[in-house]
């Protein structure tokens, strides 16, 4: 895995800059952990009972941006992405595999979502708000929150990383 590829958060930035990179950051981490994986490692389930595998954390981190920007934030009727009947704002959106899942479609997916995430985001304030629960909720919260996911879902990866070919930090 290479690390030249994950940017480094400044560390003395702009309110918007450090939110931002630290999302980024962890963004970049999760695509190194799928790093030279095929289909079948991505798909190694962590441990019995669960069926928790890379390509389904990264299918999940897509209906994350999804929710959390498109839905939530810009106020798209955007559908869930891997499965129609799912509730959009549930907390298990898209970690099980489909027959025929790849490890390529769902980083695709995830890096289309990635990016129209960020281009929502281009022009609009941090205190700029979404609507959550019937509450109003900050672009600023939105981006501490996926910060937050990305890092408990990255100490996932990690420990599926190592189960599937021993690779560890990162």
């Amino acid at each position: 895995m290479s690390i030249a590829e994950r940017p480094m958060p400044p560390l003395n930035a702009d309110e918007r800059t450090t939110l931002e990179s630290w999302l980024d950051f962890h963004r970049a981490t999760l695509a190194m952990k799928c790093e030279d994986l095929d289909d079948e490692q991505a798909a190694v389930a962590s441990v019995p009972p669960s069926g928790f595998t890379l390509t389904g954390l990264v299918q999940h981190m897509a209906e994350v941006e999804r929710n959390w920007f498109r839905r939530v934030f810009a106020g798209e009727q955007a559908p869930p992405i891997y499965d129609p009947q799912a509730d959009p704002h549930g907390p298990d959106g898209g970690l099980e595999l489909a027959e025929g899942a790849t490890l390529h479609d769902a980083l695709a997916t995830w890096h289309a979502e990635v990016a129209r995430a960020r281009e929502l985001c281009a022009d609009r304030a941090l205190a700029d708000t979404g609507r959550f629960m019937e509450q109003d909720v900050s672009l600023r919260w939105i981006y501490v929150h996926m910060i937050e996911e990305y890092a408990r879902h990255n100490g996932h990866a990690d420990l599926l990383r190592e189960r599937i070919d021993g690779a560890t930090g990162v």
